[in-house]
């Protein structure tokens, strides 16, 4: 059978208009273009102070190593062999090469870093902490040369200096939305593969000097708004780490979300929402040190990997349903409210983030495969994550007690 679609009326054409961005489909909410912006190009380029008009000065994408095996790791000592490797085997290559041997992995940037005759020896210095997926720290080398796409992570967070952030899905995003505090700098890819993520933090870097990173314009955006002169910089720091957990917010700004950066509401209340959001930056920020879910701990013997003196089998999977997560042929953690999985970040809970970057993974670059380095072997962290777990479980009941408040909070 043939379908014959029937022609529009005029009233309907008529009504077919585009917004003033030119989009037709999954059109965003006018409302949004009230609130007040998080970044912008504009204030992020403007060299002076009074043409400022967003929350905070700069902003930047994630950073993308394209060597993450060489850059990352979890262990200080294996990421300084790896790294003294990576340097020796790129400084013996002649900068008039035409030819990249497999002894490191290469990339446009690389390779035109070393047509250059840029150099980096090594420096301990430049091993810092970093966000690398949500509640997965890691070990980062934090150069120059060998991290393909640095962005402003030197201005942000320079190895030398301490601060906080706030990564956020990027315009674009094809998860679900994710933002989470930081304490280094973040992957471009920290809340999911497929999609970039950006960074705002409280201060900035210049010349090592740090510097607010919150505007002075936002400051006296709030401070009128409100007619309360005793708001700070933090308190619109955790503001806007509560909204951006708000999720009516993102249920009805999903389509401008999409093509832009976020934009900030004056809620009602003031108070309530920052108090919201430094609730939400001690348990993010601080989730190594949340008391321990009482989780129930079941372990049987595997007898037969025992007598084949061989390790448990690793399985690292949860069931929602059932509120266990069997972490090998051994060992279960059980008693897992349902409302812990409900901590959402992208496409995965905090938990299942957890469980996923514990999983045992082999290499594929050859050059690191020559290395010869012991393979990451769960076993070795199994304790270690089954305390994160539990503090996992600890944050995440307590960030759903929190999301669900702002559900019954008056927005006008």
């Amino acid at each position: 059978m043939e379908f014959i679609q029937a022609p529009l009326s005029t009233r309907t054409m008529q009504e077919l208009r585009p917004d003033a961005r030119h989009n037709w489909l999954n059109l965003p909410s006018a409302e949004f273009e009230q609130f007040i912006p998080i970044a912008t190009k504009e204030t992020k380029a403007t060299k002076i102070e009074g043409q400022e008009r967003a929350i905070f000065k700069l902003f930047s994408l994630g950073i993308s190593t394209n060597r993450d095996e060489w850059l990352y790791d979890r262990d200080q000592k294996v990421l300084t062999k790896k790294v003294r490797q990576l340097i020796g085997a790129y400084d013996a290559i002649p900068p008039t090469t035409k030819t990249y041997p497999d002894t490191l992995k290469w990339s446009r940037n690389l390779k035109r870093r070393l047509a250059r005759n840029e150099r980096e020896p090594f420096s301990a210095k430049r091993i810092v902490q970093a966000s690398y997926r949500p509640y997965s720290p890691r070990w980062l080398y934090q150069s120059d040369v060998f991290t393909d796409e640095l962005g402003l992570a030197d201005e942000l967070f320079p190895p030398t200096g301490k601060n906080v952030g706030i990564s956020f899905s990027a315009p674009g995003f094809r998860t679900n939305y994710c933002a989470l505090a930081v304490e280094g700098v973040a992957d471009l890819h920290f809340g999911a593969a497929v999609d970039g993520y950006q960074q705002v933090t409280r201060y900035r870097f210049e010349g090592g000097k740090r510097l607010d990173n919150v505007t002075d314009w936002a400051l006296s955006q709030f401070r009128t708004h409100y007619g309360d002169n005793g708001i700070t910089k933090d308190n619109i720091f955790a503001y806007v780490y509560a909204v951006l957990h708000d999720p009516k917010y993102h249920q009805t700004f999903t389509s401008n979300l999409k093509r832009e950066f976020p934009r900030v509401p004056f809620h009602r209340d003031f108070k309530r929402w920052c108090t919201w959001g430094k609730s939400l930056l001690d348990l993010h920020l601080g989730y190594l040190s949340a008391k321990p879910y009482a989780l129930k701990r079941t372990d049987v013997s595997d007898a037969k990997a025992r007598s084949a003196a061989q390790k448990p089998r690793v399985i690292l999977r949860a069931d929602e349903r059932a509120g266990t997560i069997v972490l090998d042929t051994e060992t279960q953690l059980s008693g897992i409210p349902g409302e812990a999985w409900e901590y959402k970040l992208g496409n995965r809970s905090a938990l299942e983030w957890v469980l996923d970057q514990h999983k045992e993974r082999q290499t594929k670059d050859v050059s690191l495969r020559r290395l010869k380095l012991a393979p990451y072997s769960f076993s070795d962290h199994k304790e270690g994550v089954i305390d994160l777990l539990k503090r996992v479980t600890t944050v995440s009941l307590n960030t759903v007690e929190i999301v669900d408040a702002m559900k019954k909070e008056p927005r006008a």
